[in-house]
Order: C-alpha cells, then structure tokens, then sequence
C-alpha cells in the first residue's frame, strides 16, 4: 500500500536558496516526487489552504506570509507511513524545538517562517494535493 503527501517549501526556504537540499533530502530517503511546480501562491488558495486557521489571530500574518514570493509545491509518494515520517523529516512546528538533522532544526529559527509545510495526515494530503495539482 502506498501513501501520498503534500509538502511545500515556503518563501524563506526558497529565498534562502533550499529548494535543492530539501529536494534531495526527501529523494535520498526513498520517497518518490510524482508533481513540482514553483509558482508564488494565489491569496484565495492559501486561505482555502490554511482554512482551518481562519478564526486564529495569526491568519492574516499566515496568508500573507505565504504569499509573499515563490513556494515549490510536490506531491511525495512511497510506503504507508510516509506523511508521517515526512513529518519527522521536517522537525517541530517550533524549529527552536526541532532536532537538528530536520528540516526546521537545521535551517529555520521562527515558527512564522519555519521553511517547511508538510501534510498532517490522510485527509489533509488528500485535500491540499486537490487543491494545488490537478491530477497526481
């Protein structure tokens, strides 16, 4: 059985030149990138993307932070377990949480631009691969 996810790297990581290291990162631990795209995200997807933040204080900061120059977006595929272990691969949402070695702990030091989104579950990668690629 195979799993898919949705992992974004965001504005700081692509502005700090990561794209490559993240890329490969995820490549050398077997996982599988079907769809990538760099495109600097529409305002309407990204609050239908973090939609379940919109009565938080920090949504407007999210959206425009999101927005604000490029991301690359892929849809990642291997074994059952992969969003999870994506997930480990990227650190804490807190980087200054973060083991170094991931993600967030070897490159990121705030958790409002913590260079790195990955799908938090089934539902969440089902829902953020629909809306960010047409077929994968």
């Amino acid at each position: 059985m195979s799993e898919r996810s949705f992992v974004m790297i965001k504005p700081d990581g692509v502005a700090a030149g990561l794209t490559g290291e993240i890329v490969s990162r995820i490549e050398r631990r077997g996982f599988e990138i079907i769809a990538m795209k760099k495109t600097t995200m529409a305002r309407d997807a990204a609050e239908s993307h973090y939609g379940e933040h919109s009565e938080k204080p920090f949504f407007g900061e999210l959206v425009d932070f999101i927005t604000s120059g490029p991301v690359v977006m892929m849809a990642v595929t291997g074994p059952e377990g992969t969003i999870a272990a994506l997930r480990a691969m990227m650190g804490t949402t807190n980087p200054m949480e973060s083991a170094p070695g991931t993600i967030r702990g070897d490159f990121a030091t705030e958790t409002g631009q913590n260079v790195i989104h990955g799908s938090d579950g089934l539902e969440s990668a089902e829902r953020e691969l629909e809306l960010h690629f047409t077929k994968v």
